[in-house]
C-alpha cells in the first residue's frame, strides 16, 4: 500500500474493495443493517449516523467501500441519503488509517436479477441480429 504523503498513514487498498450493496434497502433501519451486515464495524456499534462515522473514521487498517445500488434509496428517502454521505466523507477526512468510499454509478438493476441484454455475463441472451437482417 502506498503511504500518503505527510500523513504517515497508508492509503486504502482500492484493489480489494469491501462491496456495500444496498440493492433492497428502503429505509434507515436497513441500510444500517446492512452496514452491520457488510463493514467491519464493532459489536457495540449504535446503528445511528455518528456511531456509523466514528466506527469508519476509527477502522484499524485502511479500508476501500464501493457503494451499489444506492440510488433507489437516495431517490426514496433523500434527506437520509444526504446525511449518509455527509457521513462517508467526514470518515474519510477523520480517518487515520486511511478511508476511501466511492459510489459506483452503475446502473439501477438488481445484481441478483436476469442479466442485462448486451452485459458480459455468458448466461445472457444475445440481442445481436443475426448476418443479413
Amino acid at each position: 500500500m502506498t503511504a500518503h504523503r505527510g500523513t504517515g498513514h497508508r492509503a486504502p487498498d482500492l484493489s480489494r474493495p469491501v462491496l456495500l450493496d444496498l440493492h433492497g434497502v428502503i429505509d434507515k433501519t436497513a441500510f444500517m443493517n446492512r452496514c452491520v451486515r457488510t463493514l467491519p464495524l464493532p459489536v457495540w456499534f449504535g446503528r445511528n449516523w455518528d456511531a456509523l462515522a466514528d466506527c469508519l473514521a476509527d477502522m484499524r487498517e485502511p479500508m476501500a467501500i464501493v457503494v451499489t445500488g444506492w440510488q433507489a434509496y437516495a431517490e426514496a428517502h433523500p434527506d437520509d441519503w444526504t446525511i449518509a454521505q455527509e457521513v462517508f466523507s467526514a470518515a474519510a477526512r477523520a480517518s487515520a488509517r486511511g478511508l476511501a468510499v466511492l459510489l459506483s454509478l452503475g446502473p439501477l438493476e438488481d445484481p441478483t436479477g436476469t442479466p442485462a441484454p448486451a452485459s458480459d455475463d455468458p448466461t445472457a441472451p444475445s440481442r445481436t441480429p443475426p448476418v443479413g437482417e
